[in-house]
């Protein structure tokens, strides 16, 4: 009996490992392929395929190699910050693809091409897994479908431009985000003091524990302390993943016992035990009848409540789990947007002083020293022009990817399951044939007419993606970015310090690799 349980067991065990062996080479080598074929059949051209490894190693390297470089402000930066695409497409032309891991991922830079992808977001989805996004953000940039339908609607109550306007939560949010600026100015205002009429400084990590103190206030109001400590959890997450990313083609590598990995779970787990602290503080004190903060988090969970009432489940509503990821979604999203918007800002402000005191100008026509208001605000125009052309220039995203959910057509190509699409933004925004000859120069006048006839073809600008998945904070954030601007600009005048290297790269966000050291002085 032994035997023949024993020969059973060897013969299923057997067959198993013929069935796992049959799905890897299918996954490793049948399917990609396969892909490949269907692919250049279509005159789409790129590196043949590699094993396992596709072009990651070409991408690595090239990445590794373009990081530290620096570039001259005049310069196009689209070869430093897209390095590995632009000399895919410089090799094979626009109609491209390269290879991640064993997937194919077809070069997009077309608005027409963008605006079809990301209008119809049940067709084309991000790619999955994505631990290392999800780590990290989590929430409602990661869900779809009736998942995300459902935490669309409740998270609109927050960010809602008409309730940003009119809810009661608005009046704390402004004085919150102008405490925040004005504790830094008072810091800056100190520096310059010590050191005569001006000082140099790096004002780049200025800016991030800004970014961070404003989400932080906004988002937890008076937990913004336990918020801070969020925030340097997150970021210690960014440079973990760096050293993660070349590892993320293979399967399963996020659960090898690597001290990366463990750290990073243990950061994980950190972040996720702090938000849930304040969840759980703000539950009981909502059973007691006491009054919901009107900060992001408590009309996050006044609007999970009434979604809850008005279905008559739990089930329809989210959990603490769920509104744990969509705060980290708020952290990361919020502070990265911000603190990149304002450092590109600075640096182009002090590159073109004229714009600078254009900007200065109008901001203390309509504000003058006064303490901003939404209204206010709104009505900087020139200011708006000015950080439209520096997200142009310098998107916080500069591609994003997405993966048919079936073949599809696009344009005049058929996109199989199993490719994938990488939409890259930054290209488009640098492409001279949509912006015209000076494509590389700042002139933020570009967008005095508006967005819609900024450039020569419409739905070239997508800083903030587009469609019914475009970014839900896009307006929180230009808000914090017209404060803070604000704020500086009528307190010093900026200009670039002769140690300033020009360093943009993509570590998530696009980031100044060599910190921002500029000149200030009080005016």
């Amino acid at each position: 009996m032994d035997v023949k349980l024993g020969s059973i067991f060897s013969s299923t065990l057997i067959l198993v490992c013929m069935l796992l062996a049959i799905k890897l080479l299918k996954w490793a080598w049948l399917r990609p392929r396969k892909l490949e074929k269907l692919l250049r059949e279509q005159g789409l051209s790129g590196n043949p395929y590699r094993l396992l490894i596709g072009d990651m190693k070409q991408l690595i390297t090239v990445m590794k190699e373009e990081q530290p470089r620096t570039v001259n402000l005049s310069d196009p930066i689209l070869p430093h910050i897209l390095p590995f695409y632009t000399q895919i497409i410089q090799k094979y032309g626009p109609r491209s693809f390269a290879w991640f891991g064993a997937a194919p991922r077809i070069n997009i830079s077309d608005p027409e091409l963008m605006k079809e992808i990301l209008a119809k977001p049940s067709v084309f989805q991000k790619p999955r897994p994505d631990p290392i996004g999800e780590t990290i953000v989590g929430g409602l940039l990661f869900l779809e479908d009736a998942q995300w339908v459902l935490h669309r609607k409740i998270i609109n109550a927050a960010f809602h431009v008409e309730k940003l306007k009119y809810f009661p939560f608005l009046q704390k949010m402004i004085p919150a985000m102008y405490a925040c600026c004005s504790e830094m100015i008072e810091k800056w205002g100190a520096l310059v003091s010590r050191n005569g009429k001006h000082v140099e400084m790096d004002v780049w990590p200025y800016l991030e524990d800004l970014s961070g103190d404003m989400i932080s206030r906004t988002a937890f109001g008076c937990s913004h302390e336990q918020g801070r400590r969020i925030f340097q959890l997150q970021k210690e997450q960014v440079k973990l993943v760096l050293q993660l990313l070349k590892f993320s083609f293979i399967p399963g590598w996020r659960y090898f016992p690597t001290k990366t990995n463990r750290r990073m779970r243990g950061v994980s787990r950190e972040i996720e035990a702090a938000v849930r602290g304040i969840i759980v503080e703000r539950e009981r004190a909502a059973e007691r009848g006491e009054t919901i903060h009107d900060d992001l988090l408590g009309i996050l969970m006044e609007s999970n409540m009434n979604e809850i009432q008005e279905q008559g489940s739990k089930k329809m509503g989210m959990s603490i789990a769920d509104v744990i990821e969509e705060c980290k979604l708020f952290y990361f999203a919020g502070s990265e947007t911000t603190s990149n918007l304002l450092v590109w800002t600075l640096v182009m402000l002090s590159k073109h002083p004229d714009w600078q005191a254009r900007a200065r100008g109008e901001i203390l026509q309509v504000l003058g020293m006064n303490p901003p208001t939404f209204d206010a605000l709104n009505q900087l125009k020139t200011v708006s022009m000015i950080l439209q052309e520096v997200l142009r220039i310098y998107p916080p995203a500069p591609l994003i990817i997405r993966a048919p959910t079936k073949t599809v057509r696009l344009g005049s190509m058929t996109v199989p399951v199993g490719a994938e699409l990488t939409l890259l933004i930054a290209q488009m925004h640098h492409d001279p044939e949509i912006w015209g000859e000076d494509v590389n120069e700042f002139r933020p006048e570009r967008f005095a007419n508006g967005i819609s006839s900024a450039a020569k073809m419409n739905f070239a600008f997508l800083p903030f993606s587009s469609g019914p998945r475009v970014c839900i904070g896009q307006n929180f954030a230009m808000m914090e970015a017209k404060m803070a601007l604000a704020m500086m600009l009528r307190s010093f005048h900026f200009e670039l310090s002769s140690s300033y290297l020009h360093a943009p790269f993509p570590i998530l966000t696009l980031q100044p690799q060599y910190g921002a050291p500029l000149i200030l002085r009080t005016l």
